[in-house]
């Protein structure tokens, strides 16, 4: 098996020869039917630490219902707990002895939107997660636009990455691990 050598390059120098980013709208059509790998180290870090668990799904706004749905029929099939984890992102300027993880309001939002479409009995966490989205659906798009990773992304030049994470069900794909890699989940 090759190895797979993931270019480092910026954002801003690979939406400028076309090349796609962990950005979903500087895929097109050109990139239809390819595999690529996206360096992404708080993802990586993330799949790796939850890969121990029976199935690990990826979710946000963008497919909140498809992925409640798909997860709501795993556990019916085999019993277990379902969990929800907002990964949040990485400060890029940090002090001494401060975590480089920070909350990202567009990641708190999609698990409340997955958790509010999940059946069954929810801890006092998930509650408040599920309670919060419900309470904010109408204006999510707003509420995006203008926090604190919003605003950093359209200061950057990147506002369509910042409409495009704020819609709600979007999608239908459900990526799953499977073999080490994310493949969709047959829904």
């Amino acid at each position: 098996m090759g190895r797979t050598r993931c270019k480092r390059s910026g954002r801003t120098e690979s939406v400028k020869l076309g090349n796609p980013t962990l950005s979903p709208v500087t895929f097109n059509q050109t990139h239809k039917h390819k595999k690529y790998v996206l360096c992404s180290l708080n993802g990586a870090l993330c799949s790796w630490v939850a890969a121990k668990v029976p199935a690990l799904l990826i979710g946000s706004l963008l497919n909140a219902s498809s992925v409640a749905t798909y997860a709501s029929k795993l556990q019916s099939q085999t019993n277990t707990d379902i969990t929800v984890i907002s990964c949040g992102e990485q400060w890029e300027d940090v002090f001494d002895r401060e975590n480089k993880l920070r909350p990202a309001m567009e990641d708190y939002l999609g698990a409340g939107a997955i958790l509010s479409k999940l059946n069954g009995e929810k801890s006092p966490e998930a509650e408040l997660c599920a309670s919060a989205f419900k309470s904010v659906e109408e204006r999510v798009q707003d509420l995006i636009w203008d926090c604190g990773s919003g605003r950093e992304l359209r200061l950057k030049g990147f506002e369509k990455d910042v409409l495009h994470a704020a819609q709600i069900d979007a999608f239908k794909n459900v990526p799953i691990l499977t073999d080490s890699y994310f493949i969709n989940a047959e829904v």
